[in-house]
């Protein structure tokens, strides 16, 4: 068969989606020949090709995708509300054909052989996404393949922007290139000279793309100040330069470094020549960026880490926070600089302002980062009656929010009060918790349910805080992320249905079954302090544990040099469950330290030898991050 594309405009996006659709019709039908002509508007004319492009059958808009496909027997259009929704629309072709992209990279991809003809070529739909805001934000350990196969993935699954955090994110990438630890992974060192030109060619595949860029965040309290904000490494006192002492926070009397992290460090905010050169350092920025779509604007991480100085403590930190904001939109408006700012809603912020109020609304859209609440309870699952009794503002003493009611009662202020419009959700499902959850489902289950129900605690979307390599043992987490983020009515069990019967055919089902048990054997909110504590209901779950992988493994035959990647996956899965609940059961099954120590290094080891055959869908960094030094750190305070 011959099929015919025919291109309106020279747009690199809308090239890029027509040569996506060739690419992937040809990997499913060998014989298919694609020919491409490029025009610059659509021309009646020319009936017997597929046109992609905007053809201004639909609206324009920049930030809100849809797309209409009208083919009929290999003839018809694809076009789109902007360029980036071709693309999205392409990837919505393919999978009607029956690919599916189920987890960023190649091994995620099932791209099925069968014949293409005209009558296989024929659909009507016409779609447009439940939210505006559909992104991944940078985080974990990672190397340049890594986030170059996140940010490929997401307009494959009709998710539309990327966030990269830092002016250069050199902490993400030397955790991976830098580590010594694994004697089974190659030590390749980066600089950050290194990094800066692999954040240039990822952002040149963002812009491919046409995705929002986000940017920053973190290190304006640092860099403007010569501080190193491009992580959360220590340094002691002597790496405050003088001349910047006097605008870090008083804490206890004294002015300096919060625990040794510049990062972790709040400045004094009430110090008129501290915000200008807050305010210096993001003009400049704007004018250096102009790629970027929203530029996050935050105070330092951690929590009760606020100055207390007499002039800082008459007002909340979100008082200084929205004059900060204010101070900003009038300089970037005097520059015509049209660049949105993205306002955090986290830790000490939760607090809304008492004061202050935010000018031109237009400018910020609200970022709510619920960063310490459970994942044990879905936000559709807050009772909006639920009556609440919030514990007051007191500065640096605050026990920040767990419940998703508590979490939401305070966003409700800010949204009431400040920022009524652009909002999207800030969230950590993929950071740290599904590591609890071995098997993924209840992980999977709550992040869907959050996305479905966003529109019901008046936020438009997600940006999601998460490993660019949380596939393991599958995709399906973030697979139902962006199904629910596109479509807030879809159904969870078709999603998993669909999930599984593409990654392992026939097996599908006994395979759900397996990850569904794996999941309840574990008990994640036991493992959150969620839960009474039980010895002898942890022993006996991870006996049952070992036994269901065993058997597990040797009924399905599972092998290492399985074809089937997502089969492959589950044979060095299996490996790591079994010394996990090694470490489970000596963590929270009454094992003494001995135990603890030795089933950790057990643990470690199975992590780093099935490293280099996983790295694709495993951060072992931050899994050991999670299990030795978190969930430890909570396991103590138990």
């Amino acid at each position: 068969m011959i099929l015919t594309l025919a291109r309106v405009g020279t747009h690199p996006t809308v090239a890029f989606a027509a040569s996506e659709l060739a690419r992937y019709l040809k990997m499913m039908d060998r014989t298919l020949f694609v020919q491409e002509r490029v025009y610059d508007k659509k021309e009646e004319s020319t009936s017997d090709a597929i046109w992609l492009g905007l053809d201004g059958s639909m609206p324009y808009s920049a930030d809100h995708d849809g797309f209409c496909i009208a083919l009929n027997g290999g003839k018809g259009s694809i076009t789109a509300a902007n360029e980036r929704s071709v693309l999205i629309a392409v990837y919505r072709l393919l999978q009607a054909l029956g690919c599916r992209f189920l987890f960023p990279g190649k091994s995620g991809e099932v791209v099925p052989a069968r014949t293409l003809d005209a009558a296989v070529l024929t659909l009507h739909l016409e779609d447009r996404p439940s939210y505006r805001h559909r992104a991944i934000c940078i985080e974990g350990a990672v190397g340049y393949e890594h986030v170059y196969n996140t940010i490929d993935w997401l307009p494959k699954v009709g998710m539309n922007g990327y966030f990269v955090q830092f002016k250069t994110p050199s902490v993400f990438f030397k955790r991976f290139y830098n580590q010594t630890e694994n004697p089974y992974m190659p030590y390749s060192p980066v600089t950050d000279a290194d990094i800066a030109h692999i954040l240039g060619r990822l952002e040149e595949e963002i812009a491919k793309r046409s995705l929002d860029y986000h940017a920053m965040g973190h290190g304006w309290t640092c860099e403007p100040f010569g501080l190193d904000g491009n992580g959360w490494s220590q340094s002691d006192e002597s790496a405050v330069p003088p001349e910047a002492l006097p605008f870090l926070a008083e804490l206890n009397g004294k002015r300096g470094l919060r625990g040794g992290v510049a990062l972790n460090t709040n400045l004094c905010y009430s110090n008129r020549e501290a915000r200008r050169r807050m305010i210096d350092a993001v003009v400049a920025y704007c004018k250096e960026h102009k790629q970027v779509n929203f530029l996050h604007f935050w105070l330092a991480d951690g929590s009760n880490n606020h100055c207390e100085c007499a002039a800082c403590a008459v007002a909340r930190p979100s008082d200084f926070y929205v004059m900060l904001l204010n101070e900003l939109d009038a300089r970037l408006a005097a520059e015509n600089i049209s660049t949105r700012i993205v306002c955090l809603v986290y830790v000490d912020l939760l607090w809304a302002p008492e004061r202050e109020k935010i000018q031109n609304p237009d400018r910020f859209v609200l970022m709510f980062a619920p960063i310490t609440r459970t994942y044990s309870n879905a936000f559709a699952e807050f009772d909006v009656g639920e009556r609440l009794s919030l514990p007051p503002y007191v500065r640096n003493q605050l026990t920040l929010p767990k419940s998703v009611a508590e979490n939401m009662a305070l966003l409700q202020t800010w949204q009431k009060e400040q920022l009524s419009g652009d909002s999207f959700d800030f969230d950590y499902h993929l950071m740290w918790d599904h590591d609890v959850d071995p098997g993924y489902m209840e992980c999977a289950r709550i992040l869907h349910a959050d996305m479905a129900g966003l529109y019901k605690l008046g936020l438009d979307g997600m940006v999601s805080c998460q490993l660019q390599r949380a596939a393991f043992p599958t995709g399906l987490p973030q697979y139902a992320m962006a199904r629910a983020l596109w479509d807030k009515s879809s159904s969870f069990e078709e999603i998993v249905r669909e999930y599984f019967t593409a990654a392992f055919g026939d097996e599908g089902e006994a395979v759900r079954r397996y990850l569904d048990t794996l999941s309840a054997l574990f008990d994640p909110p036991r493992v959150r302090g969620e839960r009474e504590q039980n010895d002898g209901l942890v022993k006996e779950n991870c006996r049952k544990a070992r036994a269901l992988v065993q058997a597990f493994r040797r009924e399905r035959g599972l092998c290492y040099d399985d074809v089937n990647p997502s089969r492959r996956y589950l044979a060095y899965h299996a490996d790591l469950v079994l010394s996990y609940a090694d470490w489970h059961e000596a963590l929270f099954g009454g094992g003494d330290e001995a135990a603890r120590e030795a089933a950790k290094a057990a643990l470690t080891e199975t992590a780093y030898r099935i490293e280099p055959h996983v790295h694709e869908v495993f951060d072992v960094c931050l899994y050991k991050n999670t299990h030795f030094v978190r969930y430890m750190r909570r396991y103590r305070d138990v």
